[in-house]
């Protein structure tokens, strides 16, 4: 058995992708850091436009094996020759679209990494035949995996994996890091009444919900902005929204933005919204959390695994706009809540970090080669 261990990992998205997001984050923070403890890591993903076939990312090798059409078949192939050939001590398949299915395949351990699974709200996200696919290929998990490891990111992740026929002992919660901010956090109660969004705007994010609580704020708070970070295929459609709610002047969708002037925008908000349908983990809510911004998410799973109601934030019932627009606006009015809230947001957030994470990785892939 070699010294460094050799890694192949399948996710769909390598980190330069321009639709990466929060999977993609944490495939990169975790093995870069195992990169750096000698790990050998080669990442198998599609390729965008204008990307070069194979690169380097992170110190990881990248293999971009096509568009996403062939991508599929074309990684199951790739991964059942290198692993019979001896390239690879373990295979880490990246659940957070379709599912790779390695087990079947790979012959060498299989790793499942999740980040979380679709169920019916693929619905909400793509056409229902492709939704229907999804769905359909996800139940198959329980029988094809039923020897592998998991490594999951939330509690609510790992009780949909055991809903599903996991075993629980072959689950573990591994809760991700973050990048601590270089800014500092501007005093809550003197920031404007600013309520942000971060993270990509497709359709299952619902921020749509944000912006119509917003639209019944501004009488009691005339000064209201709200920011919206990030890209993705819904910005039209929410650009439209805020037009037909009367927001579109007080609404500024930034685009995509690097990690600085993200937390600039998260350190003088008031507030960050999160009414996602369904997270693996919710992120951002760390990463608001660690500059004093308290959360208004969804009670929905992994935001109700990041927010911890009524300390570091309020948890709302899913599309509740007049319960979004209540916990925002008593964000915006009361400093003394808002203050308090901060204090306990920046306290919950020190206890995430991306080299225990990194550890608790290479634990689970040492565990996994010597399961098999």
């Amino acid at each position: 058995m070699p010294s460094a261990p050799r890694v192949l990992i399948l996710n769909e998205r390598d980190p330069r992708n321009p639709k990466a997001g929060g999977a993609e984050i944490h495939v990169s923070e975790i093995f870069r850091r195992l990169v750096a403890r000698g790990f050998e890591i080669t990442l198998a993903s599609t390729r965008f436009a204008g990307a070069p076939a194979r690169d380097e990312v992170d110190g990881m090798r990248v293999w971009r094996l096509g568009g996403l059409p062939a991508y599929y078949p074309r990684a199951a192939w790739r991964c059942a020759r290198e692993t019979r050939r001896g390239r690879f001590d373990v295979v880490v398949e990246c659940l957070n679209k379709l599912p790779f299915y390695a087990p079947m395949y790979s012959a060498r351990p299989v790793l499942a990494l999740c980040h979380h699974l679709f169920g019916e709200t693929a619905f909400l996200q793509v056409p229902w035949p492709i939704a229907a696919s999804v769905w359909a290929a996800e139940k198959g998990i329980p029988r094809l995996y039923r020897e592998t490891p998991f490594l999951t990111i939330s509690e609510s992740s790992r009780d949909d994996l055991i809903e599903r026929g996991i075993a629980p002992e072959r689950i573990r919660v591994s809760h991700c890091g973050i990048r601590r901010p270089e800014v500092p956090p501007a005093d809550l109660a003197a920031r404007a009444h600013r309520v942000v969004f971060v993270g990509r705007l497709e359709p299952y994010k619902k921020v749509d919900v944000l912006l119509r609580a917003a639209a019944r704020l501004v009488d009691r708070f005339p000064d209201i902005e709200i920011v919206v970070i990030g890209r993705g295929s819904d910005r039209p459609r929410l650009e439209r929204i805020a037009e037909e709610v009367g927001l579109a002047e007080r609404t500024r969708f930034v685009g995509f933005v690097d990690d600085a002037e993200r937390d600039r925008w998260l350190a003088t908000s008031r507030v960050c919204v999160c009414p996602s349908a369904k997270e693996g983990w919710g992120l951002t809510v760390i990463e608001s959390n660690a500059l004093a911004t308290p959360v208004v998410a969804t009670d929905a799973p992994g935001l109700r695994d990041a927010v911890r109601d009524g300390k570091t934030g309020f948890l709302v019932a899913e599309d509740d706009v007049d319960g979004f627009a209540d916990r925002i606006g008593s964000l915006l009015a009361e400093d003394d809540l808002a203050r308090t809230m901060a204090a306990a947001a920046l306290e919950w957030s020190r206890g995430f970090d991306w080299d225990r994470a990194a550890d608790e990785m290479a634990e689970s892939l040492a565990a996994a080669r010597l399961a098999r």
